[in-house]
């Protein structure tokens, strides 16, 4: 199994990137890295610790994309960033299996969209974050912003694409299926939501359990919620929003009184599990769904141990044989629809 890791363009990089590919390297003895970015850089981190292994290649490319880069631009002349030199690796090396990346998410999907090309039968590729639930599962959220204007027929493909997901990345077995809307009324929302949910309702391999309102996500009665790019986004980010949030105010609370003081101590070890459950980067990347292989988004802010979980997410979900069962199931519904 060989992955590339994308080891510029986050906020910790390039240890983040490094260090991480090295906590998954021990933890997976059939996993072989190359490491791209600025050679001097990574070199000076591998020779610290004193690492030498033949697991572990590196390449060159010394420019950065940035999240101020337009797609575009950074795939047209950045052609040298870490990013755009790993995903024309993926394209060109049929022995790599899978990149991730930490970098700019807009230029991620655009670059593997164009050059990495779609599964066949795949309208768009669509993110799909996992959120934790109050209940201890997770939820799956299709797009998260890859594709601001939808069709009801790309909802369609994000219901099966990300049941096709969890159950290979997290073992589900028939993943509840939910459509974000306003309303839990087969009637609800506009006339998008209404065409999309006749269509989810008939499709064949997804188990499609009505529309979701946005206060039952975390209810731990679903499993994927589908929706267009900007609710989801603005979805996932209010709920990561308000856990802080909750965090902080629960932080200032206690400090306030001597007494609540006295009565957190006893309930340290708890606040300690509630702040890690909470934490987002301990749940991996988004994986680019669609995409002829495998491409995990890890987020911006993610330090070693985070990108030690998403490359551990690719390496689950290539095992499951994600894209495989995508194409399979695209194809038999097609031929439902025929």
């Amino acid at each position: 199994m060989k992955i590339i890791v994308d080891c510029q363009g986050g906020d910790n990089s390039p240890a983040a990137e490094v260090e991480g590919a090295l906590l998954a390297l021990r933890e997976n003895k059939e996993l072989r890295v190359i490491l791209v970015g600025d050679e001097t850089a990574i070199r000076g981190i591998l020779d610290a610790r004193n690492i030498k292994s033949r697991r572990i290649s590196v390449v060159h490319a010394p420019d950065v994309v940035t999240g101020n880069d337009r797609p575009t631009d950074a795939i047209r002349l950045k052609k040298d960033s870490s990013m755009i030199r790993a995903i024309r690796m993926l394209r060109e090396d049929d022995s790599i299996d899978a990149l991730v990346s930490n970098g700019a998410t807009g230029v991620l999907v655009a670059a593997a969209t164009l050059r990495i090309g779609r599964i066949e039968g795949v309208r768009r590729p669509a993110l799909c974050p996992i959120i934790p639930d109050m209940y201890g599962g997770v939820i799956g959220v299709c797009d998260s912003g890859a594709n601001i204007e939808v069709t009801a027929e790309m909802l369609q493909q994000f219901a099966i694409m990300g049941s096709r997901y969890l159950e290979a990345f997290r073992g589900i077995r028939e993943p509840r299926v939910g459509l974000l809307n306003v309303g839990v009324e087969e009637e609800k929302g506009d006339d998008l939501r209404r065409e999309a949910y006749k269509l989810l309702a008939k499709t064949p391999g997804i188990n499609f359990v009505g529309n979701m309102e946005a206060r039952e996500a975390l209810s731990g009665d679903y499993d994927l919620v589908v929706c267009d790019g900007f609710s989801g986004n603005v979805l996932c980010k209010s709920i990561e929003g308000t856990a802080l949030e909750v965090m902080k105010r629960l932080k200032r609370d206690i400090y306030s009184k001597k007494k609540y003081q006295m009565g957190a101590l006893l309930m340290k070890k708890m606040f300690e599990e509630e702040k890690e459950f909470m934490n987002y980067l301990n749940y991996g990347g988004c994986v680019l769904l669609g995409t002829e292989k495998v491409i995990v988004k890890g987020h911006g802010s993610s330090d070693r141990v985070a990108t030690k979980v998403s490359i551990a997410q690719a390496c689950r979900v290539l095992r499951g044989g994600m894209n495989d069962k995508i194409l399979e199931s695209l194809k038999q519904c097609e031929q439902e629809a025929v």
